[in-house]
Parts: C-alpha cells; sequence; structure tokens
C-alpha cells in the first residue's frame, strides 16, 4: 500500500491527497478547516488519525482529541484534552488555565460554568502555539462533544484561514444536536474542505481482504464481503471472525471453507451488534423488528408488526437514516448494510425469531395491499409445517402466489405436501398449484407426476380441465408430443365446463402442428375451440384460439389474414386485466409478422408497445422480448444492441417459455443470432462457443426446427469461413425445403445457400434453392420479404442485373440494411461479371460501408475478394474508421444516449422505460458503457459525459 496506510484506510488515498494538500498549504501561513465526515466503521478516525501522522512528518505541531461517549460529557472535556490542559501539564500557559478553571470549580475539571474568559483563553493558548509551528489539530468523534467545545470549533473555523491552522474534524451523521447543526451551519461560511467517505470500491475492498486474510482473496471470499456494501470496518469484522474460527483456508488465495458461514454467524452478529450502540435503545428495537422483514420494507409493516402507529415510529426512523443504517428507497426503506441487517436478525434466539416470523405473517396478511409473497416469506422463514392459519392461507392464495413468487409458493406447498394434507380439497389445490408452478420452471417430469397427483383427488370439473392443461403442457415441454396429445383427448372425453374444454381445444391445436405439423387439424380443432370459446365469454380460450390461427396462416405466408388474427386476439385480451402471459405472446408474435411484411418501422413500434405493457403489468425483464428484440435489431444491422439484449438473457434462457412452445426455442434462437454476429464479425472463439451450446440438443418436433435457422446459418458461413464452401452448403441443405407444418423463414437465408451453391458449381443445389425460394413468394398473400427473396435469389442464379435491383429497392425502401448490404453485394459481382465496372464499384462500397457499420469484417472481406477477381478494389467509398476499443468514441449510439441519460441522473429503471429496454438489458449495456470507459461506477459515468458532452446531456427530464 501507498503512503504506509494503516488497514482500514485501504482505498483513502486520494482524501489523505487532500488532507496532505492542505497541510502543505500551512508553510504558506494559509490554513483552513477539514470535515470527515461518514458513518461508522467507514474510515474516519484512521484518516483523521492519518493527517495527523502527515502533519508530523510534515514538521506540524499535531493536536489530537477524541471525545468520549457519554450520557454527560463534561464541558470543554474534548478541547482540555486536546491542547493537553490536564493536571499532569508542565506548559505554564496550560497550568495558568487549569489554575483558573479550578479556582471556579475545584472539585471538577473543566467544571459546568464556562466563562468567555476560558474560550478566550484557549483560542490565544492555539494561536500561540500557531505562531510557534504550523498546526494541525484532529478532533475526533466530534458527534459526542459538549457544546461548549463545539463552540470552541466554531471560534477556531473563524480564524482557521488566517492562521497556519489546519482544524480536522471528524464525526458521524448521527447523534446530531443543536450544537452540531450550528458548528456545520457556521462552517458553510469559511474556507472548509469536505471529505464525504462512502463504500470502498471493489479494488480496495480485494487489497483489504488480502491484507486482513494474508493472501489475495478467493471468489468465495470476496462475494461475501460484498455484503458489507463497501464499509471497512464490517470486512475486517467479518474476515478476522472467519479467521478467528478457523472458517478461511490461506494458500496460494484466501477463501472460505465449505462449513465456514454457520460457524461464524454468531460471533459476527455480536461483533457487528456492539457497533450499533450509538443508536437509541427503542429504535434499535424497532431495527431487529424491521429486521425480520428482509433488506428492504414499508414503514406500514413494521408498524404493524411493532402493534404502534407510524408517527411514533418517526423519530426512531429518522434517526436510523442519519445513522446510515437505514436508507430511503422510495416507497420502501432498506438497509444500507446486508451485515448490519444479518447481525440484528442473528442477535435475537432462534426460538424468538420463529415466533415472529409467524406473528409477521399474519399481520403482514392484515395489512391492505401488501404482496402475498411478502406474506409467504415469513412463512417461510418461520419452518413451520402444518399449521393451520398457514395452510389456510395457502389454500386462499395459492393460485395468485404462484404468479407473482412461483419459487417460494412452490417450497411452501411442497413442504405442506409433504408433512401430510389431510383435507382432500386442500390436497388437490396444494398439488394443482405446485404442479403449474414445475412446468414454468421446466421440471417438466415434477410437474406431470404432480399434476396427476392432483387428478387423483381433484373432483370439481373446473379443477380437472386445469389440471389436465397442465399435464399436457408438462408432457409436450418435457418432449413426449404424443403423451400431450393423448392426455388432451382423455380430458376432452370427460364432462368439463365449455371454457375449459376450449382452452384444452386451443392447446391440443398447438400442440397438433408443433408436434408432428398436422396443419389441417390444428386448423380444424383451433376453430372449434374459437367456436366454444366465444360461446362461452371465454377471453383467454378466444384469444389462444386466434393465436393457433395466426400460427397457421403464417405457416401458409398469410400475413394479412395472420396479422388480423393477431388484432382480434389482442382487442380481446385488452378487455380484461388478466392473461399477461397470452397477451405477451400475441405482441411477440405481432412483431413477427410485421417483419413478415418488410414492414420494420412498425415492427420497431409494436416492440415499443410490447415493452410499455410489460411495464405497466411490472414485467419488463420478460427475458422473450429480448430474444425478440435481439432478431429485430439483427436484421436492423445494430448488432451491439443485438448482443447487449442477448447478454442480458443469456442466464434466464432455461426459464423463458412460449405458451405451448418447448422452453427450448429460446435457447436455439439465443445462441444461433449470438453466433451468426460472431462469425460475420470474425470473432471465432465467441461463434464456437455459441455453436457448441446451440448444437449441443439436436431438435425433435417442427417446433423445434423453426427455431434452429440461425444456428445453421452461422454453422455454415463458419465452414466458409474456414475454407470449406462446400460443408458449408451441406449445413444449409435443410433449409431448401420447409416440412408439413413448419413455420421456417427459409427465404431469408436462401440468397446464401444459392450463393454457396454457385461457388462450388452445385447446379441442382442452385435451381433448388431458387425454386424454393420462389415457392415462398409464390404463397405470400401480398409481396413481401419473401418476393424480395426470391427477386434476389433469381438474379444471383441468372447473372441478371434487373431483379437484383428490384430486390435492392425494395431493401432500401422499407429499411431493411442486413438484407440490402447482401442484395448490393451480389448485384455488384453480378455487374462486374457483365464489365460494368464503375456501377459495380460504387455498389461494392454502399455495401462495405454497411458492412462497416454492423462490424462484419468477414463479409468485408468476401467482399472484397469476389470483386478482386474483376479487378475491383474497395475505393475511397468503401474505407471506414473502425470504431476504437476503449473510450467515448467506443460507445455505440444506444450507449451514447444511456451514457447522457445516466449524467441526467436516470436511474436504471427510468432509462429502461425512456429506451424501450428491459431492466436487464439497460444494465447490460450499462456494464459495456463502463468497461469501455474504464470506469468504475454510474457517477464516473456521469463526469465523462460532463466532460465530452455536456449539451448533449437531457435537462428536461
Amino acid at each position: 500500500m501507498s503512503l504506509g496506510l494503516p488497514t482500514r484506510l485501504v482505498g483513502r488515498e486520494a482524501e489523505l491527497a487532500v488532507l496532505q494538500d492542505a497541510i502543505a498549504q500551512l508553510r504558506t501561513g494559509t490554513g483552513g478547516v477539514a470535515l470527515i465526515e461518514g458513518e461508522p466503521g467507514i474510515g474516519k478516525s484512521s484518516l483523521a488519525a492519518a493527517a495527523g501522522a502527515a502533519g508530523q512528518e510534515s514538521g506540524c505541531t499535531v493536536l489530537r482529541g477524541t471525545a468520549e461517549q457519554a450520557a454527560h460529557p463534561l464541558p470543554l472535556r474534548l478541547l482540555g484534552d486536546c491542547l493537553e490542559v490536564t493536571q499532569r501539564a508542565t506548559d505554564a500557559r496550560r497550568a495558568e488555565i487549569l489554575r483558573f478553571v479550578c479556582a471556579e470549580r475545584p472539585d471538577l475539571l473543566l467544571s459546568n460554568t464556562v466563562h468567555t474568559a476560558v474560550i478566550e483563553m484557549l483560542l490565544t493558548l492555539i494561536e500561540e502555539d500557531c505562531a510557534t509551528a504550523p498546526t494541525v489539530m484532529v478532533l475526533d468523534d466530534l458527534q459526542w462533544a459538549d457544546d461548549a467545545s463545539l463552540d470552541v470549533c466554531r471560534h477556531l473555523a473563524s480564524i482557521a484561514a488566517h492562521l497556519p491552522l489546519l482544524l480536522v474534524l471528524s464525526f458521524r451523521p448521527v447523534p446530531r444536536g443543536s450544537g452540531m447543526r450550528q458548528l456545520r451551519a457556521a462552517l458553510r461560511g469559511y474556507a472548509t474542505t469536505t471529505i464525504s467517505l462512502g463504500p470502498l470500491g471493489p479494488d480496495a475492498i480485494h487489497d483489504l481482504l488480502s491484507d486482513v486474510a494474508g493472501a489475495p482473496p478467493g471468489p468465495a471470499l470476496v462475494e461475501l464481503a460484498a455484503q458489507a456494501s463497501g464499509n471497512p470496518l464490517y470486512v475486517r469484522e467479518l474476515v478476522e471472525s472467519l479467521v478467528r474460527e478457523g472458517g478461511v483456508t490461506v494458500g496460494e488465495h484466501a477463501d472460505l471453507r465449505e462449513t465456514s458461514l454457520s460457524t461464524v454467524r454468531r460471533s459476527l452478529a455480536a461483533a457487528l451488534d456492539s457497533r450499533l450502540s450509538f443508536v437509541r435503545a427503542d429504535a434499535l428495537d424497532m431495527l431487529r423488528v424491521a429486521s425480520l422483514l428482509g433488506r428492504e420494507f414499508a414503514v406500514g409493516e413494521v408498524a404493524a408488526l411493532l402493534g404502534r402507529s407510524t408517527i411514533d415510529l418517526s423519530a426512531d426512523l429518522q434517526e436510523a437514516v442519519a445513522a446510515g443504517i437505514l436508507v430511503d428507497a422510495g416507497q420502501r426503506m432498506t438497509f444500507r448494510h446486508p451485515l448490519i441487517r444479518q447481525a440484528l436478525y442473528d442477535g435475537m434466539p432462534t426460538a424468538l425469531r420463529v415466533a415472529l416470523h409467524q406473528d409477521a405473517a399474519r399481520a403482514l396478511d392484515g395489512i391492505g395491499g401488501v404482496e402475498p409473497q411478502r406474506v409467504a416469506l415469513q412463512l417461510l422463514e418461520s419452518g413451520r409445517v402444518g399449521d393451520r392459519w398457514t395452510r389456510r392461507w395457502l389454500a386462499d392464495t395459492a393460485s395468485a402466489l404462484a404468479v407473482s413468487a412461483p419459487r417460494i409458493a412452490a417450497e411452501l406447498l411442497d413442504r405442506e405436501l409433504k408433512h401430510g394434507v389431510a383435507d382432500e380439497r386442500d390436497r388437490a389445490a396444494f398439488s394443482a398449484a405446485l404442479a403449474q408452478i414445475l412446468v414454468g420452471a421446466g421440471e417438466h417430469e415434477k410437474a406431470a407426476v404432480r399434476a396427476r397427483q392432483a387428478l387423483t383427488v381433484s373432483r370439481e370439473p373446473a379443477d380437472r380441465g386445469r389440471m389436465y392443461w397442465v399435464l399436457a403442457r408438462a408432457l409436450f415441454s418435457s418432449g413426449d408430443n404424443d403423451a400431450a396429445v393423448a392426455a388432451l383427448d382423455q380430458a376432452l372425453e370427460q364432462d368439463l365446463p365449455d371454457a375449459w374444454r376450449a382452452r384444452l381445444l386451443a392447446s391440443l391445436a398447438m400442440f397438433q402442428r408443433a408436434g408432428s405439423g398436422a396443419l389441417e387439424a390444428a386448423d380444424a380443432t383451433a376453430r372449434r375451440a374459437l367456436e366454444i370459446g366465444e360461446t362461452a365469454g371465454d377471453t383467454f380460450a378466444i384469444a389462444y384460439a386466434l393465436t393457433d390461427l395466426w400460427l397457421n396462416d403464417s405457416v401458409q405466408r398469410r400475413h394479412l389474414s395472420a396479422l388480423d388474427c393477431l388484432d382480434r386476439a389482442l382487442e380481446t385480451l385488452n378487455a380484461t386485466d388478466d392473461h399477461a402471459d397470452l397477451r405477451s405472446y400475441a405482441l411477440h408474435a405481432r412483431i413477427f409478422t410485421l417483419q413478415n411484411l418488410s414492414r420494420w418501422s412498425d415492427a420497431e413500434a409494436a416492440l415499443r408497445e410490447a415493452r410499455q405493457f410489460l411495464l405497466a403489468a411490472d414485467r419488463t425483464d420478460d427475458a422473450r422480448f429480448s430474444v425478440t428484440a435481439a432478431v429485430l435489431t439483427y436484421w436492423l444491422g445494430r448488432w451491439d444492441d443485438t448482443r447487449a439484449e442477448l447478454d442480458s438473457v443469456d442466464q434466464s434462457v432455461s426459464a423463458m417459455t412460449y405458451r405451448g412452445l418447448r422452453e427450448r426455442g429460446p435457447m436455439w434462437l439465443c445462441h444461433g443470432v449470438a453466433a451468426l454476429i460472431a462469425v460475420r464479425r470474425d470473432d471465432r472463439a465467441t461463434a464456437n462457443a455459441h455453436l457448441r451450446a446451440g448444437l449441443r440438443q439436436p431438435p425433435v418436433t417442427i417446433a423445434d426446427r423453426e427455431n434452429t435457422d440461425f444456428l445453421l446459418c452461422a454453422q455454415a458461413l463458419a465452414a466458409e469461413q474456414n475454407g470449406d464452401q462446400h460443408l458449408a452448403l451441406s449445413h444449409l441443405g435443410d433449409l431448401l425445403t420447409r416440412k408439413p407444418g413448419e413455420m421456417t423463414l427459409t427465404h431469408q437465408w436462401l440468397p446464401t445457400v444459392l450463393r454457396l451453391a454457385l461457388a462450388v458449381d452445385d447446379d441442382s443445389a442452385a435451381a433448388a434453392a431458387l425454386e424454393a425460394c420462389r415457392a415462398e413468394a409464390a404463397a405470400e398473400q401480398v409481396p413481401a420479404r419473401a418476393t424480395a427473396a426470391a427477386d434476389w435469389c433469381t438474379g444471383l442464379h441468372e447473372r441478371d442485373p434487373a431483379p437484383l435491383r428490384s430486390a435492392v429497392d425494395h431493401y432500401r425502401a422499407v429499411g431493411a440494411p442486413v438484407e440490402l448490404a447482401g442484395a448490393l453485394e451480389d448485384l455488384a459481382v453480378v455487374l462486374a461479371a457483365h464489365g460494368k465496372t464503375t456501377e459495380s464499384k460504387h455498389l461494392i462500397g454502399e455495401a462495405l460501408d454497411l458492412y462497416g457499420g454492423f462490424g462484419a469484417v468477414w463479409d468485408i472481406r468476401r467482399a472484397e475478394g469476389r470483386l478482386r477477381r474483376y479487378g475491383i478494389s474497395r475505393g475511397a467509398r468503401g474505407s471506414r474508421i473502425k470504431r476504437p476499443a476503449h473510450g467515448w468514441d467506443a460507445l455505440t449510439p444506444t450507449e451514447h444516449k444511456i451514457a447522457l441519460l445516466v449524467a441526467a441522473g436516470c436511474s436504471t429503471p427510468d432509462i429502461a422505460q425512456r429506451m424501450f429496454l428491459t431492466r436487464r438489458t439497460t444494465q447490460t449495456h450499462i456494464s459495456h458503457i463502463l468497461g469501455k470507459l474504464g470506469k468504475r461506477s454510474r457517477v464516473e459515468i456521469a463526469r465523462e459525459a460532463f466532460n465530452r458532452d455536456p449539451a448533449a446531456i437531457p435537462t428536461d427530464l
């Protein structure tokens, strides 16, 4: 460590440098005041001590005093100790002051009666010290100082600037009496430097851990230390407790033993609990109760648990906020440090905690507007099973809880079922709710078991209809399509309410097409579902059947009819606040259909509309729309945005579900789009990683196949990149024909198939690609993407510029830059073959500019190689300055906008809403910005934005 700092001062080098500069100024006769403010344990005293040491090294006189915590501190005790006005004083001036004070009250040193003369004598003493040598006066823990000492500090502040005196004052935010408030107000008018100590950054915490543990920390220790939220004292307490208990292994790295946490929690709780002694007892009791509610809580919840009014709690809450224990989080309060909350929580006996959690559940349930998951968390923490009130509450709220907090609901339901539920209706309801949660979580085999258990005890027709629904979906999603269809057939033979009959028929229609491609059967089943649903007036069944018909129309390329089905489905769903998942699916489908119609700007508008709905429905991180957005932005050439969308869902792919479709679909799309971008950008390591992950599981059904086209194209281009065009062509062979009922948009890849076929002189493959693309175009209800692709393929196959020009004109008119770049490249090659060099050179320059904008460096090399055979080089038009990898200029347009919004003070949710992104995608962009700028916080992003582009920072938010 630099500057020889004590361990607790790691990461405070910049703050110490400020104090050292102030000490250096003392040589010129200029002094001032330095305030060091921060919550307990943040390093104030250590920094103050380091300032004193720096003063001594500079030849200054250093005076230091620390205020003692006491109920009734003696007047001027702090100043007396600091200036050594004690009975041991040998200096004549100090002895004189001491005699004067003792004459006033001989029974007390520096007694209650404080005269102006005493203050004047102390001030004169300090001035005389300053006349002898520059002086650094350090007063620590000022929050405990008596008002008389604070009054002297105010006088000192008024003269410090005119003396070689640096007054260093260190204090906590609380307690903040009238004397402290007056001192702070007075200091505003003087040469005051305020140093507010906040949390340490990750690098400083890493150094601190190394010093305390004796070796660089391992990942588990770093993760645990993060709970201290950057407070160095709490990090020390945590690690020292672990070391004492033998919970840390030290070798090349210091890391946790597997069982260390359970052994250290009690000692850590006791150590941190003692640090809260400065908080009043009533406030501390309130904080202990609040710790039951988790890190974040509502004031009304604590009031209900304590049986007190909010007004009664206000003083305790304000003290906790001022102390830095709690912070304002909008409508709620939150503990600043997880470790403080844990210490408060662990400080209670286990039996008391269990009972309090049970009481808290009932109290929260009695508060209007409290989410069921808040109650469920209390029940989960209580650990009690079989409680009558708990089971009644679960029976009443299981359905709602399964939607809002599926993991918590699953654990509670499973716990009760394992314990044994005698009531048959409760057992059926619990099994049904658990089955629905499990199928949503992707645990299909367990879901099927629970659904069958529910069916054995369910007697209500509607309940049985719901369970057959869940059972069929679990079977289909686990890969057993035949069993799913059989389960639905069995259900439909029973006496069910019309609403559930319609829903099960709609589900059957989806499975008939997705499983085996039985399009005619699926269409007939969907229309029957629609008819029964309309008769029953069931919104869900109507909308679901219409999405079936949308899919069937899309397979047959009747895109206008498909769009009409979606609009009808959304109109139906708009009439109710229910069925958010189905509405989300319909909105997703609408974006897809608008792309099929080459209505790209409308597709973007539909994506914004969808995300507005998700925001209103509190589903802003629905990962499905990040995949949809990634596909859309891929075709629009905004590949950096595409990568951000994909990076944001990388860890949650397994949790994504499309109603009626296997969860693997989004996984294939995620890896496929990411791999294709990586190949075209010549990032071979990334491309290979995504190809391995995406190709690990082969497709089984029609629904599987139609999600793998991006992967196949990426695999083909990777082979071409490696010089094997025959292998590349073979990878794309499956795209020459669509299986019955298959959705795959083969036309968007067929120009690539035809280009490769021509490159290897495979005339049959080239003819097959042209025929397949023309068939796609002929099937279109109105000319759109497939028609443009057919023109492209025709021009390439026939070496005819005219149809290629038609494709280029289409892509240019509708705003499809990725397809435009490819068509321009092929048109330039055909024109070059006809000897039209000038026009070819102009068009290839435009194509290369587009490729450069995408970052498609491999496409640039391929295009240049194809034209080089005709003596055509890149030329001035095609040259492009590459965006740097780091710095402000490395930011993409989206990242630039987000950086400006960060500088404007917008939160991540605010930015997500303004930019029509998910919170995860927004955070991914912010992480990319931090990496490119080499920064560690949003504050540093804001500072860079103000330095680089202050005029562009929004001011109208």
